[in-house]
């Protein structure tokens, strides 16, 4: 899949990852287990 810069602004790669269509609910849940998953890099 390629991806394309984020333009929404909720990517927290700066590339899009598709959750500009998200509640914010949905939002907030997708960045902590981003987040928590990549803690340790």
């Amino acid at each position: 899949m390629i991806m394309n810069k984020c333009g929404c602004g909720r990517s927290p790669t700066g590339m899009c990852k598709g959750w500009h269509g998200l509640s914010q609910e949905e939002f907030e849940a997708k960045l902590a287990k981003f987040e928590s998953e990549n803690n340790g890099e």
